[in-house]
C-alpha cells in the first residue's frame, strides 16, 4: 500500500501548508488566539490546576520547515495545548476483561484493540484528549472523549478552550514522521512539547479537519483495493506460469494439426526400443506398469494425445552415486543443491571419488533429467543441457533417460505442471524427510501429445513464460 501510504502524507502535508482550505478574512486573528491560550494557561496555573513549566525556547529560522500562509503562525506545541504528560504505572487493581466494576479503559502505547490493555475502576484523564504512542509503534495517536487510564510509554496531550485536538493530530501525524520518529526510538515529553507546528485560525483548523475526513476515507477505499493488487501481483505470475503450463498440458496452447504424427505409433517405437535394450543387456526388464483407469484420468485432452505413464517412456530410472563431495577427485559429481533456478553453476560443482567401471553408470548425458527424491525440494528437476565436462550425479538425485524421439524440453515442462505436482504430493511419503522415489516417479502420468505438438507446445512456452519472469520484476 505504498502510493496509499504516499496519498495521506502528502494530505496531510498540504492540509498544514493551507493548501488544502481558503484563507478567510472572517477567521479569528491567530495571535488574539495565542494571548488568549496564555492567559488561560496563566490562570490554570494560578488555580494551582496545572503546573507551571519551563519557558519555551524562541522559534528559530531553522525550526521553520515550509511556507505558512499569512495569517498562521509557527508554535511550540506546548504553548498551544494544557498539558503534555507521560502515563504512569498499571494500576494494581486491574482486569483483562471489562466488567460492572472495572469499566475504564487502561491504555497502552500500542495499535492493536485502540491500546486498550484491559480494566479498572477509576479514571485519570477525565477529559478529550489526544493520546501519542512515545515507543513501539511511534506516533500512533487517538483522540479520547472517554475517561481512561494512560500507562508508561502512553503520552496525554489535554487542550486548551481553543485547541482543536483534531488539527493537532493530523500536525503529529506529518511531524512526527518527519523528524522525531525518524531519529530517535521513543517519544519524551520535552520532544512533544517543543516540536514547532503550523497554527492556522480555530476556524480554519475545523476546516482542514472537515476535508481530511472527506478525503481520508478515500484513500482508504483506494489502500483496500492497492493491498489486493499487491497480494494479485505477487502471485500473478506464478498463476499465471501455472495457468499456461496447464493450458499446455491440456493442449489449448497450440493446434492439432492432422499431418501430426501417431502417439500410438510412437509409443510402440518406444516400446521396441526397449525390449531391443533388455535383450542387449542395457536396461532390465521391469515389471509391467498398470494400464491407467478412467478415474486416474484429471482432465480431457486431445483425441490424438494418450495418457502415459512415465516408466513407458522412460527406458531407466536410476538413483545417483552415493560418496563425500570433494575438493578434488576423480570426477565431477552434481548434487541438489548444485541446481539452481534450472541451471548449474559447474565451477561450483565438488568433485567424488569413484572406481573407474563405475563411472558409466552414472555418467551424466545430454537430455538427461534430473529428479530430486528427497528433502526439501523433492521433485525439482533439472533437464542437462549444458554438460561442460564429465560428471556423474548424487545419491538423492534420480536420473531419468527416454526415447531420443521425444522432446526433451516438452518433459521437463510437464515436471514444472500442476498435473506433475499434484501426482507428486500423491505419491510423496512422509518420514522425517518427504520422499519420492522411482517407483512413483515410474508410475506418473503424463499427457504425451505428437512429437511436433511437443516442440509447437515448447516454442509456445518459450515466448509466454518469461512474460511471467518480466512481472515479478515489475
Amino acid at each position: 500500500m505504498v502510493l496509499a501510504e504516499e496519498l495521506r502524507q502528502a494530505v496531510l502535508q498540504a492540509a498544514l501548508q493551507g493548501k488544502l482550505t481558503k484563507q478567510l478574512e472572517a477567521d479569528s486573528d491567530v495571535d488574539e488566539m495565542l494571548a488568549n491560550m496564555k492567559r488561560e494557561k496563566g490562570k490554570l496555573i494560578a488555580d494551582k490546576i496545572i503546573k507551571k513549566e519551563k519557558q519555551m525556547p524562541e522559534i528559530q529560522e531553522e525550526d521553520v520547515l515550509f511556507d505558512i500562509p499569512k495569517n498562521w503562525r509557527w508554535v511550540r506545541l506546548g504553548d498551544v495545548v494544557k498539558t503534555i504528560t507521560a502515563g504512569g504505572d498499571k494500576p494494581k487493581i486491574f482486569s483483562k476483561e471489562k466488567t460492572k466494576l472495572f469499566s475504564i479503559p487502561v491504555i497502552a502505547n500500542g495499535e492493536t484493540n485502540d491500546g486498550i490493555l484491559g480494566y479498572t475502576d477509576e479514571a485519570i484523564i477525565k477529559e478529550e484528549s489526544l493520546t501519542v504512542s512515545g515507543r513501539g509503534t511511534i506516533g500512533f495517536s487517538l483522540v479520547r472523549t472517554d475517561p481512561y487510564v494512560p500507562i508508561v510509554r502512553l503520552l496525554v496531550i489535554t487542550p486548551l478552550k481553543q485547541t482543536n485536538l483534531y488539527y493537532i493530530q493530523c500536525a503529529l501525524k506529518v511531524l512526527v514522521e518527519n523528524g522525531i520518529g525518524t531519529a530517535v526510538k521513543q517519544l519524551t515529553v520535552p520532544m512533544v512539547q517543543q516540536k514547532v507546528i503550523p497554527l492556522p485560525p480555530i476556524e480554519e483548523q475545523q476546516r482542514i479537519v472537515d476535508k481530511i475526513n472527506e478525503i481520508m476515507p478515500i484513500i482508504d477505499e483506494y489502500g483496500k483495493i492497492e493491498k489486493k493488487l499487491e497480494i494479485l501481483k505477487k502471485s500473478f505470475p506464478n498463476d499465471m506460469k501455472n495457468a499456461l503450463l496447464q493450458a499446455a498440458m491440456q493442449g489449448e496452447l497450440t493446434e492439432q494439426l492432422e499431418s501430426d504424427s501417431s502417439v500410438d505409433e510412437l509409443l510402440e517405437s518406444i516400446k521396441q526400443e526397449k525390449e531391443e535394450l533388455i535383450i542387449h543387456k542395457k536396461i532390465k526388464r521391469e515389471k509391467p506398469l498398470p494400464d491407467i483407469e478412467e478415474e486416474e484420468i484429471p482432465f480431457d485432452i486431445p483425441e490424438n494425445w494418450r495418457w502415459v505413464r512415465w516408466g513407458n517412456l522412460a527406458y531407466s530410472i536410476q538413483y545417483g552415486y552415493n560418496a563425500p563431495a570433494q575438493e578434488m577427485g576423480k570426477i565431477k559429481m552434481v548434487r541438489i543443491s548444485d541446481i539452481q533456478n534450472n541451471s548449474v553453476n559447474w565451477d561450483s560443482v565438488p568433485y567424488c571419488e569413484i572406481k573407474e567401471e563405475e563411472i558409466g553408470t552414472y555418467l551424466l548425458e545430454k537430455n538427461d533429467i534430473l529428479f530430486a527424491r528427497t528433502g526439501g525440494t523433492v521433485g525439482k528437476s533439472f533437464l542437462v543441457d549444458d554438460l561442460v565436462e564429465d560428471a556423474i550425479y548424487a545419491g538423492y538425485l534420480i536420473r531419468t533417460r527416454y526415447n531420443a524421439q521425444l522432446v526433451p524440453r516438452y518433459l521437463k515442462f510437464f515436471m514444472e505442471s500442476q498435473v506433475y505436482w499434484v501426482q507428486l504430493q500423491n505419491g510423496k511419503t512422509q518420514g522425517c524427510q518427504p520422499n519420492c522415489n522411482g517407483k512413483a516417479l515410474s508410475k506418473m502420468m503424463i499427457p504425451l501429445p505428437p512429437v511436433e505438438e511437443q516442440q509447437r507446445i515448447v516454442k509456445r512456452l518459450d515466448k509466454l513464460l518469461p512474460l511471467c519472469e518480466d512481472l515479478k520484476e515489475m
